[in-house]
């Protein structure tokens, strides 16, 4: 049994794998194929946080595979409040095939993981958010038909989103480019990690938001005060106001350059809504890519991970 806390938790040939497979399923979905492949299997969530398409692109995979889902909000399960997080791995996964969680702390995922009988995946956590950066990698796949060689650049925040990018983009040969204020780049027990996974050597740090976009392939943003943030809202919006991603910034990537963003998205803060409206941006299908690549990681997770 194998659960999905991390992209490091994934090879690099799984994770092309499940890149590979996304976009097959994508395609077999288009052509109305069915690929009814997990009936009778039911999926569990339960989500500390508030989710769109977190919540609809996991339930609409699930279904489109013939399984079923449970939702259960913070509330309901009172996640190491009302219950213990030892009981509810344990209990849950009696009732469930796999668990998809969304919660504040990695923490409560990794003593889920240790209890649970059945795959646990990360649906989001403070501090990494794997299904989305494995969406992105299928996206820029899809849209530039190969991975290998491609530049990635986050402007903004070295959050969970960002580093789970740095992760995707070493998996899968893409240099990735972070820049961010003084302050709120990746943390220094961050960078020792990736230097200890042998993923450094991918990835670069550029203060300067217009050096950090040329030449590249993406530029990819994500909001400035995320979700818990609310009362650092004000002054974050003040020292991130030189990186809200505009049509100049854009302009000094390549010609064809991409657009990304996890969403949502706050237009006139970190991007504007002629960049994220406009001809570059891919929004819309990197958001649809993410039921195409949990469809693909369910599946694996309960017919090939071993």
């Amino acid at each position: 049994m194998r659960h999905l806390l991390s992209l490091l938790d994934l090879s690099r040939d799984e994770v092309h794998h499940l890149l590979e497979l996304a976009l097959q399923l994508k395609q077999q979905q288009k052509k109305g194929i069915p690929h009814v492949r997990l009936g009778g299997r039911v999926l569990g969530m339960v989500f500390e946080k508030p989710s769109l398409r977190t919540r609809v692109s996991f339930e609409s995979a699930m279904a489109h595979l013939g399984g079923s889902s449970i939702f259960l909000t913070g509330q309901d399960v009172g996640l190491g409040k009302r219950e213990s997080i030892a009981d509810v791995g344990r209990i849950m996964s009696t009732y469930v095939d796999l668990l998809a969680v969304r919660t504040y702390s990695h923490d409560v995922l990794e003593a889920l993981s240790q209890h649970a009988s059945c795959p646990v995946i990360n649906a989001l956590s403070d501090f990494l958010h794997p299904c989305q950066a494995l969406a992105d990698m299928c996206t820029l796949q899809e849209h530039f038909g190969r991975l290998d060689g491609l530049t990635l650049a986050f402007i903004g925040d070295g959050n969970n989103v960002a580093r789970s990018l740095a992760f995707a983009s070493s998996l899968c040969d893409v240099e990735f480019v972070l820049s961010s204020p003084e302050g709120y780049s990746f943390e220094p027990e961050f960078k020792a990690h990736l230097q200890a996974s042998g993923m450094a050597s991918r990835i670069r740090y550029e203060p300067d938001p217009l050096k950090a976009v040329e030449g590249v392939d993406a530029v990819y943003t994500d909001v400035w005060a995320s979700m818990g943030q609310e009362e650092e809202r004000e002054q974050r919006l003040k020292t991130f106001r030189p990186y809200q991603v505009d049509s100049k910034m854009m302009g000094q990537a390549k010609p064809g350059a991409t657009f990304l963003h996890c969403l949502p998205a706050h237009r006139g803060e970190e991007v504007t809504a002629e960049v994220i409206d406009g001809h570059q941006s891919i929004v819309v299908e990197q958001a649809a890519n993410r039921m195409h690549a949990q469809k693909a990681l369910m599946l694996w997770l309960l017919t090939e991970a071993s």
